[in-house]
């Protein structure tokens, strides 16, 4: 990794701010541009003025001298840099100001596991803060399966070429997945996936290294993808991810489609296919699913 790159871990809430304050126009954030500009977006004093900080104080923060800022100032800071809610407590995080998360042991509950075997007509799976897949049920194993038999969802995404064709949309899931990763990486204590991680693909991706240093962040919630599966074919599927609450910093994921639509039949039969071939993943596999069973009681 380069030099640079190991400055900026070293100074990483700076390097978030100064991004972001790239992103507003004066006239966005209700100032007069007076004259030529030298810098994208705000300037520092700009930003300190909007925040009600001195602006020695605020050059301080960006350039990393000033490592202990109150609650009440990054509050200030935010609301002058138009920060979303994830970009806020990803500051807050990153001043060391959230509360500790870390990921408990990846053992799925029992609950869980239920939870993961009732979704009949849709792909269900968990990752790790990492997006490390660590159980899915049969239909989400069959629609991974094509593309990362580990697990490992950002390996997939940014180091195998058969990713783009998997992806339909894959620019768009790439900045999805790098604004998440982004999220789990302000985590304190980090988990220790997560850093090691970041580190081999931002050398081994130009294009994940592009988009990290972008500081763009936000939670996985809900995206439309476009999946080409050589087994069958298009699907078109609504991704959702919740937090799971028992196990801090594992995310649940359901990808569904549209009631009756050629995409709903492809998921079922690809439960059908894993239900029958089970291949080896480095994930555990629930099932089997209320939909195959189903399926095969009729035959």
């Amino acid at each position: 990794m380069s030099g640079a790159h190991t400055r900026a871990r070293d100074n990483e809430l700076g390097d978030f701010l100064r991004a972001q304050r790239a992103r507003i126009t004066p006239e966005a954030a209700g100032l007069r541009s007076v004259g030529s500009r030298r810098v994208t977006g705000l300037r520092r004093e700009e930003v300190a003025v909007l925040a009600g900080v001195s602006s020695d104080y605020y050059a301080r923060l960006e350039q990393g001298r000033e490592r202990a800022p109150s609650p009440q100032l990054m509050e200030a800071v935010a609301r002058a840099l138009q920060l979303g809610a994830d970009a806020r407590d990803h500051a807050f995080r990153l001043a060391r100001l959230a509360p500790t998360t870390r990921a408990t042991e990846e053992q799925l509950s029992p609950h869980l596991r239920q939870l993961l075997n009732s979704f009949s007509k849709a792909a269900a799976y968990v990752v790790n803060p990492a997006f490390r897949v660590i159980a899915a049920n049969e239909i989400a194993a069959g629609l991974i399966a094509p593309a990362h038999h580990d697990g490992k969802v950002l390996e997939y995404l940014f180091l195998d070429p058969t990713a783009p064709t998997y992806f339909v949309h894959w620019d768009d899931v790439a900045h999805a997945s790098v604004r998440g990763i982004r999220l789990s990486a302000g985590f304190s204590p980090p988990h220790p996936e997560v850093a090691a991680l970041v580190r081999r693909l931002y050398v081994r991706s130009p294009a994940f290294a592009a988009i990290w240093d972008a500081h763009e962040v936000a939670g996985l919630t809900t995206v439309h993808m476009h999946i080409r599966h050589p087994a069958v074919g298009d699907l078109e599927l609504s991704y959702q991810t919740f937090d799971v609450r028992e196990s801090p910093g594992l995310q649940l994921t359901v990808a569904s489609a549209a009631p009756g639509s050629p995409s709903e039949d492809a998921l079922a039969l690809l439960g059908t296919i894993e239900a029958t071939e089970r291949g080896g993943y480095g994930f555990p596999t629930v099932g089997p699913s209320p939909q195959v069973t189903r399926t095969q009681e009729s035959t």
